[in-house]
């Protein structure tokens, strides 16, 4: 009977034995697969999905460490945006679906890069300081019958080592429906230069805050664009504006000189660019005086955006490298009267001034700053359609300048610099 109850025993433990070993061959397979993840960066999504193919009868229950990196698992999918760079190791809780009750582990690595804004310190600028300067400023408001929203940023180098914003921009309503915007890109290698941009914006639209010069610069643009003057008539009342203009300028310069000599500094320790717009609608269509001096661009796109104009002469080229700032006595010769541009178009879309914080990292050269596919991709940017999903509302405008504030944070490699955006729209 013993005989006969051990060959009928042996008999049937053999399926299950083989049943077994087929499990502990799966298991171990499993266990011995190499899977490499695939890398993650911090503060962006991250999506990862196991290939089950090979091994139809594991099935992954949980991920162990995982949490810890913002990350979650479900449906064989690690997913979610994983807070800070670290190499995470993790551990995959599976099983057999034949053996469910027996839960085993195995180990497995994530590498999450660090945000490279993370390894940027941002130490604050010194309050104390003669010629201190906030770190970021923006405004929004209306400009002539449009609005205008600006905004300025201390870029990444400078915070790094706790110095100040550089850049600065003003923005004014003028007598008789004029407006005025002006923005100005400090020299990093100048002592004052945050002073000198502070200085530049605010002295020249002190300058045009005066209604006996608008009303001049008018009846000179009346002989222009209204009178039917003969070509003369015009070309010398373009001459007659383009003197204001030159005063305007000139006085910024004087401000400069007389700062530096109430403070025994060279005026060159204010080096900056300066640029600026004067716009108003009249009823033949919105003239915009624009001046430039420096690597910063004015540009104006048409209702459509099927053309872009420059609107200034860029100090690029022959000067890379040693652009001309508004400080320097000689930019004051015959080549002046080069600087100043009058436009007159009937309506427009938008109205932008920069300074080479912006310009570099999203036009790179200056051809293209009359390129529409360039500004396309500008404009889909603001609208949202970038790494950080920062959007510029122009419609919905209610929070808008402190969009424009986040959006001009944005991660460019190599480009540090101060940021100003100055848009009318």
């Amino acid at each position: 009977m013993m005989g006969k109850f051990f060959r009928k025993s042996a008999s049937e433990s053999q399926p299950k034995t083989m049943e077994q070993a087929v499990i502990y061959k799966e298991k171990e397979e499993f266990k011995d697969t190499h899977w490499i993840l695939k890398n993650a960066s911090a503060k962006q999504f991250y999506e990862f999905s196991f290939d089950m193919g090979d091994f139809p009868n594991i099935k992954i229950q949980h991920i162990g460490n995982l949490e810890e990196s913002g990350l979650s698992f479900n449906d064989n999918t690690i997913s979610g945006i994983p807070v800070t760079g670290n190499m995470y190791h993790l551990d995959v809780w599976f099983y057999h679906i034949h053996d469910a009750d027996t839960i085993e582990t195995k180990e497995i690595q994530l590498f999450v890069n660090a945000d490279p804004k993370d390894l940027w310190k941002n130490i604050p600028s010194d309050k104390n300081d003669i010629f201190y300067k906030a770190e970021e400023a923006s405004f929004k408001g209306k400009f002539s019958d449009k609005k205008i929203v600006a905004a300025s940023k201390r870029g990444r180098s400078h915070a790094h080592e706790g110095k100040f914003r550089e850049d600065d921009f003003a923005v004014n309503e003028l007598p008789s429906e004029w407006s005025i915007i002006s923005v100005s890109d400090g020299a990093g290698s100048a002592l004052a230069a945050r002073e000198g941009s502070r200085l530049s914006t605010v002295s020249v639209n002190a300058f045009f805050n005066s209604k006996e010069i608008l009303d001049e610069i008018e009846y000179h643009l009346s002989k222009i664009y209204t009178t039917g003057s003969s070509k003369e008539e015009q070309y010398e009342a373009e001459q007659n504006i383009v003197k204001y203009l030159y005063e305007g300028v000139l006085y910024v310069y004087n401000t400069l000189e007389k700062a530096a000599e109430e403070n025994s500094l060279s005026v060159s320790d204010f080096h900056s660019t300066l640029i600026f717009t004067l716009v108003k609608r009249f009823e033949f269509g919105y003239v915009i005086v624009s001046f430039g001096v420096g690597d910063c661009p004015i540009n104006l796109i048409n209702t459509d955006f099927s053309q872009v104009q420059l609107l200034n002469k860029m100090d690029v080229g022959e000067f890379g490298g040693g652009t001309r700032f508004i400080t320097m006595k000689e930019i004051f010769n015959n080549e002046m009267t080069s600087r100043f541009e009058i436009t007159c178009v009937k309506d427009f879309s938008r109205l932008v001034l920069m300074t080479d914080g912006i310009y570099d990292p999203k036009f790179t050269t200056e051809n293209k700053l009359e390129n529409t596919e360039s500004w396309g991709s500008f404009f889909n940017d603001l609208a949202g359609n970038n790494d950080d999903q920062a959007q510029v509302d122009f419609n919905n405008d209610t929070e808008i300048d402190h969009q424009l504030l986040t959006w001009i944070d944005f991660w460019s490699r190599g480009n540090h610099d101060d940021r100003t955006l100055a848009i009318i729209y």
